[in-house]
């Protein structure tokens, strides 16, 4: 089905809009309406989560996993928004957005870009470099979380299980891996996801709030889970707001974290 011209031009718009994650304190611009691979990403394989058991993703074994869904509860302009996180279909990536939040990284941090014009896309926070006020407003959006057990950015591989499937997809969005089913978590109104650059594997701690359905970022952008409460709190955030806190509520024991 073809664009409307609405549509059309609300993606050439947003072209560039985003920044969606870091890579090594680099700059890296990206926008989910772009390409997110290129001809020279050779070394990117599809993996399901079933080898992963055998480590054939490098670094998963080192990553948090959430075997099961839990809740988190964060707190942003004095009000609570209810956050169902997804380790169900989203195992890596919900138990990274949980351990984050465990570990109260999230605590403090800018929401520093909010789309809504020319219509409603998203709200994005998330990166850890926000909490320092000092931090140029020009930086945010290019940093993620500082792992102390390694001393450098946590990365997490792009995760996108498609509907039917026992396991999700790793490395690849659904479309470079020749995956005609839709995903199973899809960028429905108040959907909650991983920002990232270009390269798939490259999510860390930043993540964005639906704040419309956004059907054209299924299937490139890993969603973990969704608000089940407070999205009229949501749907007010501007841009510089923080959060003042994020808290696990139910399911903490669902988190699996490596030795």
């Amino acid at each position: 089905m073809r664009l409307k011209i609405s549509q059309f031009l609300f993606v050439f718009l947003i072209v560039g809009a985003l920044t969606l994650g870091g890579c090594s304190g680099q700059d890296v611009t990206s926008d989910p309406t772009a390409p997110t691979e290129t001809a020279g990403d050779t070394n990117t394989t599809t993996t399901s989560v079933s080898e992963t058991i055998n480590e054939s993703v490098p670094g998963m074994k080192d990553l948090p996993r959430l075997e099961g869904n839990a809740t988190v509860v964060m707190t942003i302009n004095g009000s609570p928004v209810t956050i169902e996180v997804d380790g169900t279909n989203a195992p890596i990536t919900a138990g990274n957005f949980v351990d984050l939040v465990q570990k109260g990284v999230y605590d403090g941090l800018v929401f520093h870009r909010v789309v809504r014009d020319p219509q409603p896309f998203v709200a994005q926070g998330g990166d850890p470099q926000s909490k320092d006020p000092n931090v140029p407003v020009s930086r945010l959006g290019t940093g993620g979380y500082i792992d102390p057990k390694i001393g450098t950015e946590r990365r997490i591989p792009l995760e996108i299980k498609p509907q039917g499937e026992e396991s999700p997809i790793y490395g690849k969005t659904l479309e470079s891996a020749r995956v005609t089913k839709p995903p199973q978590l899809q960028h429905k109104l108040g959907a909650v996801a991983m920002a990232r650059s270009q390269a798939p594997d490259s999510a860390s701690s930043q993540f964005y709030f639906a704040l419309a359905d956004l059907a054209f970022l299924d299937g490139s952008y890993a969603v973990f889970g969704n608000v089940t409460e407070g999205f009229d709190v949501v749907n007010k955030i501007q841009q510089g707001d923080r959060i003042e806190s994020a808290k696990v509520t139910q399911g903490a024991e669902n988190l699996k974290t490596p030795e």
